[in-house]
């Protein structure tokens, strides 16, 4: 049996930050020891302290969730006087548009996973050629996430391929099919076969969740809901769904093609651990399984498909046209969703919340960060010189400065610093609006693609990493990062060259 803690202090002591490594719970103590020293020798000293502090809880996500360290280090911000919580009210006030966002679109299109789900399954089986189904399900995930959540997207794919693992395993475990034709006395020869082709399908299932999740990072790019950041830049700048579609273009638009590409070239050429096909006899359990659900599926769940899909081109259409902020476009996806689809227990309806709200909270621990770089003014000297390298410099520096702290930081954090100092460069008549533009499209570039390299920086990659599918096929960390790289040299460079020299 475990042993308890004898008293109230050790109690405390070991639930602090729960699970956590003891190594990490002692840097975190130590960071919260330091600052205040920090902040009567040098506030500024202490300021850039705190931002290293919060970039190492996030680049640790995968031992604590950033949150409760996280916020810890900003609580002993406002408690010292590095900021206000006047100011950090100001900055979530100003992105309140992206606090909607996560709230209530993340949560909307939770009722839209059966068609989803049906989409993707549909997919899987009707193409086999594995280069054609890679392709697909990268550009399905970029064409989804582009008007919705890049984190249901993935949620979706995982809960599809976990999916067709679990009936795979169970049709296997239960002996439901011959997997191998083999000597029924040779038991030994039919467990390396086996094995063989469980290896084979973990393999395919990697490749095509990977290519999904940077199909996420392909499409998100691109429109003002794509990704959190990217309604944070378009509010700063004052553009609208369509206006922010065409000032990315110049740099989506290719990106996506390099990123398709990519896709096909190393399908082909089978690296980085991808290119593995499907097992055909695991193929014929699944069509099975498909064939058996479509048959048992009943006129409520095909009313319930009608349903996801009409809301589903409402919301396109919302979003197109701007009818009202993208928050609240997702809260009468909500309530369409569920209307007529007869969700109406209200413990139903709050689990859809539960994805989206621990990264709110998060997301409000980056708003009191910022402030403390606000008050701090500590990327006032770093923006103003890259503002003094002649104006066709610096979209490129911009670009570069996003993408190294967003590979391994978090990606709305960096957007949110960036754009808060353009935004005041702009005001302060440094540059004019023209040269602003240029560099909110560099800005929010730069922490969309170059943060494919690491799951820290894309939180549908550090999602995947952190479910319970990532284990069934063996996806670990270094794994990860080893897959992504080709995606992460390709969008980059392509990213630099069209910032570089097409905006």
């Amino acid at each position: 049996m475990t042993q308890q803690p004898s008293s109230i202090g050790a109690a405390l002591a070991a639930n602090f930050l729960g699970h956590s490594p003891a190594w990490y719970k002692r840097t975190i103590v130590l960071f919260l020891a330091v600052n205040p020293l920090l902040f009567v020798i040098s506030p500024s000293i202490a300021g850039w302290a705190l931002v290293l502090e919060f970039i190492f809880t996030l680049a640790m996500a995968l031992r604590c969730y950033p949150l409760q360290p996280g916020g810890l280090l900003a609580l002993e911000a406002v408690a010292i006087g590095m900021t206000s919580p006047a100011a950090v009210f100001e900055e979530v006030f100003n992105g309140f548009e992206v606090v909607l966002l996560l709230i209530f679109m993340v949560a909307g299109i939770f009722f839209l996973k059966q068609l989803l789900l049906f989409m993707f399954t549909n997919a899987l089986l009707a193409v086999r050629s594995k280069r054609l189904l890679s392709l697909l399900f990268c550009a399905l995930a970029a064409l989804l996430s582009a008007f919705l959540d890049a984190l249901t997207v993935m949620a979706v794919v995982i809960t599809s391929a976990a999916g067709f693992f679990a009936v795979y395993h169970k049709a296997a475990s239960g002996k439901q099919y011959h997997l191998v034709d083999h000597d029924p006395s040779n038991d030994a020869e039919v467990r390396e076969l086996e094995r063989e082709e469980l290896e084979q399908f973990r393999s395919f299932l990697r490749s095509i969740v990977m290519h999904a999740a940077v199909g996420t990072a392909l499409g998100g790019v691109m429109t003002l809901v794509g990704e959190p950041q990217n309604l944070l830049v378009a509010t700063v700048a004052g553009w609208d769904f369509p206006e922010f579609f065409v000032r990315m273009l110049p740099v989506s638009g290719p990106v996506l093609v390099v990123g398709l590409l990519t896709c096909l070239l190393v399908e082909k050429r089978r690296w980085f651990g991808y290119g593995a096909e499907l097992p055909q006899r695991v193929r014929a359990v699944l069509e099975d399984y498909a064939r058996a659900e479509r048959d048992n599926r009943t006129a409520h769940d095909r009313a319930v498909l009608v349903v996801q899909a009409v809301a589903a081109l409402l919301l396109v259409a919302g979003l197109a046209f701007h009818v009202a902020a993208v928050g609240l476009v997702g809260l009468a996806l909500i309530v369409i969703a569920t209307a007529f689809a007869g969700v109406t227990e209200e413990h139903r309806i709050g689990h859809a919340f539960q994805e989206a709200l621990p990264f709110t909270a998060l997301l409000v621990v980056f708003f009191a960060v910022v402030a403390v770089i606000h008050e701090q003014h500590l990327f006032s000297p770093v923006v103003d010189w890259v503002l003094a390298l002649p104006p066709e410099v610096q979209p490129a520096t911009f670009y570069l400065a996003n993408g190294v702290l967003s590979a391994i930081s978090d990606n709305v954090f960096v957007a949110t610093i960036y754009i808060s100092e353009v935004q005041a460069a702009l005001e302060a008549g440094a540059i004019d609006r023209a040269q602003f533009d240029v560099l909110a499209v560099a800005v929010n570039t730069g922490t969309n693609l170059p943060s494919v390299a690491t799951p820290n920086g894309q939180a549908a990659f550090l999602f995947l990493l952190t479910s319970a599918f990532a284990p069934l096929v063996r996806l670990s960390y270094l794994r990860m990062v080893a897959m992504a790289l080709p995606y992460a040299v390709a969008l980059t460079v392509t990213g630099f060259l069209a910032v570089a020299y097409i905006l």
